[in-house]
């Protein structure tokens, strides 16, 4: 008896019959859902199929058979010959078909040998057709068939342009160098030219569910320096031929009650005298160049760039506090992620707000400061009748306000800074903001640098509620206009895909903008949704089409399945689903289709160049005493209270205390850790300014680096993967850009997208690279490869530069 039932046969026979009923189960459920009936019909028959092989009746298998070819069918119906998109729907049972051609299994039951060679070449043809499907949709998905023709910059060999001084080089945060010594003839010859390690890795409870540890610092490069800091926020300068560590400054400030450990980069400050002394060069001590940062525990600090030392003339021995006058600030709760904006003798600087935490968090004031003492030139809050007033004695910034977290850009000619802010806290319950957090959430604000005054803003989303804050400044860039006229323009990405191309003197809107209905119900008790949102109609929209049924994946059938039938079981009523009680989808979520990376332009063929992520993500919704029970979150007091505040220990919950609700927020994925939606998960795309239409897009990154249960072996199917950190373009017509979760430096051409050389990282390389001309004459390309814990990839220290060969010239 034990050998009858323990054979191949019968041990196959009995997977069929298990795989029959795992898609007859919740196959049924779906269908009572609405979904479609295939797995009912399908697992009905597999059950028969196992039911007979264990029996040794050759019938099951030939059922099998059926039951494949007529999943191909039904596949190909729901998405064509997309290869990504059939693989977990036949990639597995095509396997499994071929293990039941196999002499152990097909001799028992039919008695000989080559009977099974037909069947065989069906399960191997799709397997093959799943390949040559995936990799030929991976290779013909963009717009453009044909490469664009790209006329190059005329050569400059001024010192600025060979430099990098801003997160964008420039103010304007176009990400654009003029520099062409590495070009697309040349550039498959890169190769390193040194690295250097920071020593700065993720502390022991760093990696936990409530932490993250992010490089995505991009160096800033002036005279013959690199300057860079690192996530727990020490500054490092490098030789920028050598990678040479020059000084190293750590400011030993506390990290641990910090959610976010990130410095996206440092800040450059030179006085007059500095850029074209009077009587020789300036005397030692004096601060000529500075190097300006901030602290994990939400201090601005200027640094002498030449020795690293804190300049003893600005603020209090070399330091500002950025919480006076902001009433309780728990450890955690106000920091600098981004660099701050240095012009016209003013340090401009928000901060990042520990948002999603209560009601009433620290404020969200803008404020200035001059780069030599560190005094308060204004501040900008919104909440007051007149923003920019002094505070009186004892008087604090209005609490709660939206906040201006990522990277600023600026107009130096018009004396403006952009600045991007984000949503009134908490993230997803507004029903208690205020007429001006509803004004102000999710909009670009333009302020005077020299006064703090506004000369206009303009929203993106009204009454947000999803946390699709405004989370970089714009890129700035000089258009054609009727009768040989210059349009000074800007375009603001935004984390729901639409980007948004305004007049940068007035906020008015160059390409149109249309206010569209969305859907208001259900809703929270209280709230006072939008019933319209802007839609920027005259630009490409890079948002996700509405999911559906047929877009659901998965790493296996099963996988699928359940996906499937959480889609028809969450809310989902499109990109501005409203929070309520219970489940939805939030698609994009709040780490958006772009996020604090933004894009960049190139200023001479009015080109912007973006690298977009697709992953939904699922919002649940619940009273605060069933979080409490739940041990999600613990009870607190507020503000004033002396009871120390409870931190969540998952990332993904918001508290949202003050409020009666509770939000957890999760990326939608299976129990293997695959994804939810079908690739592409990752493109690159470039948009004509002036047709104001996308040139090509095109998937970028593989799987290489990611796997079922967060491992990090794949086969690198290029299917396009999630991206995290921006891309830069060069004279010559490049794109440089690592981001992508598969650990790689990649180079595109800028005509036509496609890849000319990459690189593999030593860690993930969520940041966004920059280029510099050496003191040497070469050109370089840098980039920080110390991973991401957000996306889950390689943790690192490494600070990687490459450059062609010497021979080269």
């Amino acid at each position: 008896m034990f050998r009858r039932w323990f054979t191949f046969p019968a041990l196959t026979g009995a997977v069929i019959t298990l795989l029959g009923l795992a898609y007859l189960l919740p196959g049924g459920w779906l269908a009572w859902l609405g979904g479609t009936w295939y797995y009912v019909i399908a697992g009905l028959a597999l059950i028969a199929s196992g039911v007979l092989v264990v029996r040794r009746r050759r019938a099951g298998l030939w059922l099998y058979l059926l039951v494949f070819v007529a999943s191909i069918a039904w596949a190909i119906s729901e998405v064509g010959l997309d290869g990504w998109r059939l693989m977990p729907r036949l990639f597995a049972p095509a396997l499994l078909g071929l293990w039941c051609c196999m002499p152990w299994i097909t001799r028992p039951l039919q008695g000989g040998r080559g009977q099974a060679w037909g069947s065989a070449a069906v399960y191997l043809l799709a397997v093959a057709g799943i390949f040559w499907g995936g990799w030929h949709i991976s290779d013909t998905r963009f717009v453009h068939p044909e490469s664009l023709t790209l006329t190059p910059p005329p050569a400059s060999d001024a010192q600025e342009q060979s430099e990098w001084r801003y997160y964008g080089r420039t103010p304007a945060g176009d990400r654009y160098s003029p520099l062409a010594q590495i070009t697309p003839a040349n550039v498959s010859k890169l190769q390193p030219a040194w690295a250097f390690h920071t020593g700065d890795l993720p502390r022991e409870g760093e990696a936990s569910a409530g932490r993250e540890f992010n490089d995505e610092v991009t160096p800033i490069h002036v005279g013959d320096r690199l300057y860079i800091c690192t996530p727990h926020r020490e500054v490092i300068a490098l030789d920028d031929t050598s990678g040479k560590e020059l000084w190293r400054f750590n400011p030993h400030a506390d990290t641990s009650a910090n959610s976010y450990l990130a410095c996206r980069g440092v800040a450059y400050y030179a006085t007059p005298a500095a850029s074209a002394p009077a009587n020789g060069a300036p005397q030692p001590g004096d601060c000529p160049r500075r190097i300006l940062t901030t602290t994990s525990d939400a201090r601005l600090v200027a640094l002498d760039a030449d020795s690293g030392k804190p300049c003893a003339s600005f603020g209090q021995q070399g330091y500002v506090s950025l919480t006076d006058q902001m009433g309780p600030v728990p450890p955690g709760f106000h920091f600098i992620t981004s660099q701050p904006m240095v012009m016209h003798d003013r340090i401009v600087l928000g901060g990042w707000i520990y948002d999603n935490q209560a009601q009433g968090e620290p404020s969200g004031v803008v404020r200035a400061y001059d780069p030599r003492s560190g005094k308060l030139a204004w501040a900008w809050d919104l909440g007051k009748q007149n923003p920019t007033a002094p505070l009186q004695p004892g008087e604090e910034y209005t609490r709660g306000t939206p906040n201006g977290w990522g990277t600023y850009t600026a107009d130096p000619a018009l004396g403006l800074i952009y600045i991007p802010l984000g949503n009134a806290t908490p993230d997803y319950y507004g029903a208690n903001r205020r007429p001006f957090d509803d004004r102000y959430s999710s909009s670009l604000v333009a302020l005077d640098v020299d006064s703090g005054q506004e000369r206009w803003h303009f929203q993106t989303v009204h009454h947000d509620v999803w946390d699709f804050d405004v989370p970089i400044g714009p890129s700035l860039v000089d258009l054609p206009g009727p009768d040989g006229q210059t349009i000074p323009a800007l375009v603001q990405t935004t984390k729901m895909g639409q980007l948004f191309m305004l007049d940068r003197r007035t906020g008015k809107p160059l390409a149109k903008v249309e206010e569209k209905p969305v859907p208001t119900s259900p809703s929270l008790p209280g709230e006072r949704l939008s019933t319209t949102q802007p839609y920027s109609t005259g630009m490409p929209s890079l948002a996700p089409p509405d999911i559906t049924e047929r877009d659901m994946w998965g790493a296996t059938p099963i996988d699928q399945l359940i996906c499937r039938v959480q889609f028809r079981s969450y809310r989902y009523q499109g990109q501005y689903t409203p929070p309520a009680l219970g489940t939805s989808i939030a698609y994009p979520a709040f780490d958006g289709v772009l996020d604090w990376y933004g894009a960049s332009i190139d200023p001479v063929h009015h080109l912007l160049i973006a690298n977009t992520s697709y992953i939904p993500f699922t919002m649940e919704l619940m009273h605060s005493e069933e979080a409490i029970k739940q041990g999600l979150m613990k009870p607190w007091a507020g503000w004033q209270s002396k009871q120390p505040y409870p931190k969540p220990k998952e990332f993904a919950v918001g508290p949202q205390y003050g409020t009666p609700y509770t939000a957890v927020v999760k990326p939608w994925l299976t129990a293997l850790r695959a994804p939810c939606s079908a690739p592409p998960w990752g493109k690159l795309v470039a948009i004509d300014l002036k047709t104001r239409q996308i040139a090509w897009e095109r998937p970028v990154g593989t799987t290489r680096d990611m796997n079922v249960f967060g491992t990090h072996t794949n086969a690198p199917l290029p299917t396009g993967i999630f991206s995290m950190g921006g891309n830069i373009v060069t004279g010559s017509g490049l794109i440089f850009m690592g981001a992508t979760a598969d650990n790689y430096l990649r180079a595109f051409d800028e005509a036509s997208g496609k890849v000319l050389w990459e690189t593999r990282l030593p860690a993930g390389g969520q940041a966004t690279p920059m280029t510099y001309r050496g003191k040497d004459g070469r050109q370089y390309v840098v980039i920080a490869a110390g991973g991401h814990g957000g996306l889950g990839t390689e943790p690192g220290d490494a600070i990687m530069a490459y450059a062609l060969p010497t021979t080269q010239g």
